[in-house]
């Protein structure tokens, strides 16, 4: 998408130094931009950058900030858009990854006839609490409902966000709430979940005519493949309550899934990059609806500009709730962090923990995970305002 306006209120990325005048980092020109990601099971993208912008408001009142809430597929993923362009937001019932009710939004881009979808709104982490994930059973027949009711409004094209998620069945729930069938030798059907797929013979499906013509992207960040050391169930697998016996089950599956999948659509997804997303979703969104994977951080920095708002800053400010090695491989922190160093420009980041010396974590101020994260907008407000006055001046 690109940009169509930003909704009153919305602050607008500051114009750019006089010609001739030199960037500067301290006293009251300084001039920030704040653009973290969620801190996952604590605060959405919005309330870090609150906190954040907070804090150092607090140290230094004269600085000029730039708030830009980030996503790069997962939760927060219609937000960040909505504040780039305009839209109107629609709504869908829809099952979570365990059966039960949710409220689904989705949002179609003004001027456009392309319709996002965040797909975690009906099959994300975010509905289910510690104690109940089910990564065995947990499916994704919610982000097929959605579809479903999206292409009620006939768009052009579909663009949905995956992350986040639940699940690890491959997308096969999502496309069972489209028409699709998974049978077992025995002619009889799968019932859901990820594990139910070690046995899967055979696969039905015809696409909905209301599919037709339209073109499907999958916004994703990561390129994790759907199988193998780094595939869908061994990396992610245990974010969602699989234990080691559990992982080998739904890797099991997933192999067997991408068999049948090869044999009865004729669509390689086993190795697929980017096909380990949202516990395989991105894999079968691209074997069923024919998607095509494209970076979530791309589709949101082109639509609020990131690259402008980038060119004036002096300081960039990001954020996650875990800094770790899958941060450097798409996800909000580890893109901004590259572009940071190759513009030249200083980077800070906040993290609620990591291992990375360079990181500021919310462990330096509470070192009990769970207190970190039930306090994480205090704590982040709280290091932003330490860094922020520890800035010569």
């Amino acid at each position: 998408p690109t940009s169509g306006g930003r909704d009153a209120g919305e602050p607008s990325p500051p114009a750019p130094l006089p010609e001739g005048e030199g960037r500067r980092f301290w006293g009251d020109a300084v001039r920030v931009l704040i653009a973290p990601q969620e801190f996952k099971g604590s605060l959405s993208a919005d309330e870090a950058a609150a906190a954040i912008r907070a804090g150092i408001r607090k140290a230094r009142p004269g600085w000029q900030l730039d708030v830009l809430p980030m996503s790069d597929g997962g939760p927060g993923f219609i937000d960040a858009l909505r504040r780039a362009v305009k839209a109107d937001t629609a709504a869908a019932i829809v099952q979570d990854a365990l059966g039960r009710r949710v409220l689904a939004r989705y949002i179609t881009l003004h001027g456009t006839r392309t319709t996002v979808i965040e797909a975690a709104l009906a099959n994300g982490l975010m509905h289910i609490a510690p104690e109940e994930r089910d990564a065995l059973h947990a499916d994704s027949f919610g982000v097929g409902q959605v579809i479903a009711d999206a292409l009620l409004a006939e768009p052009e094209r579909l663009i949905i966000g995956v992350g986040g998620s639940a699940t690890t069945d491959g997308g096969a729930g999502m496309a069972r709430a489209l028409g699709a069938r998974f049978f077992d030798e025995a002619g009889r059907d799968l019932p859901p979940g990820g594990a139910a797929l070690q046995r899967l013979a055979r696969i039905d499906w015809s696409p909905p005519a209301a599919l037709a013509g339209v073109e499907v992207v999958v916004a994703s960040d990561v390129t994790n493949p759907l199988v193998g050391p780094e595939g869908a169930a061994t990396v992610y697998g245990p974010q969602k309550g699989a234990t080691p016996e559990q992982v080998e089950v739904l890797e099991a599956a997933l192999l067997r899934y991408a068999a049948v999948v090869r044999r009865s659509l004729g669509v390689e997804i086993a190795n697929l990059p980017g096909g380990g997303a949202a516990g395989g979703l991105a894999a079968g969104l691209v074997a069923f609806l024919g998607a095509r994977i494209v970076s979530g951080f791309d589709v949101v920095a082109e639509a609020a500009g990131l690259a402008e708002r980038f060119a004036v800053a002096d300081i960039v400010i990001t954020g996650e709730g875990s800094y770790d090695a899958q941060s450097t491989q798409g996800k909000t922190t580890g893109r901004i962090r590259a572009l940071a160093s190759a513009a030249g420009k200083e980077c800070v980041l906040f993290a609620g923990r990591s291992s990375d010396e360079e990181v500021i974590s919310l462990s330096r101020l509470e070192p009990d995970a769970a207190q970190s994260m039930a306090r994480a907008a205090k704590l982040l407000e709280a290091v932003a305002r330490q860094w922020a006055e520890s800035q010569p001046s």
